[in-house]
């Protein structure tokens, strides 16, 4: 009886503004696929592209990993910086041994800027009524 092939995955959970990503990593061939489209259907900016796969280039690994993502929430700058996080966290998962490279180039590092709340009697957070003299 032939024995099964046990596939490995390494799981990482990003998140940036209010954008959650649920990230899997599995030994492959480069194939990277977000919501079930891939990278240049889902981000149309190139600079959102460029973040996505920052963490796989700098690691070394962007031809030897399938990446399959699962994001929702915010919009596409926060959903990026999700993708990144959880790319980033996966990998070091996937292989311990990039847990330095990673650090150094801060994609493991939880960006906690958040939008600021609205108070009442301005109309926004800190927009207030214009001044009338008369």
């Amino acid at each position: 009886m032939p024995t099964a092939e046990k596939v490995i995955d390494a799981l990482g959970t990003g998140r940036r503004k209010t954008s959650v990503a649920r990230v899997r990593i599995r030994a492959g061939n480069g194939k990277l696929q977000i919501n079930e489209r891939e990278l240049e259907d889902f981000f149309k900016i190139q600079q959102d592209r460029n973040a996505v796969v920052a963490p796989l280039e700098h690691a070394g690994v962007r031809n030897s990993v399938d990446v399959v993502i699962r994001v929702h929430g915010g919009g596409s700058t926060g959903q990026a910086g999700a993708c990144m996080q959880g790319i980033a966290r996966a990998l070091m998962r996937y292989d311990s041994d990039l847990d330095a490279k990673l650090r150094e180039k801060n994609f493991l590092t939880r960006d906690a800027r958040m939008k600021e709340r609205k108070k009442p009697g301005l109309h926004g957070a800190r927009r207030g009524t214009q001044f009338s003299k008369r």
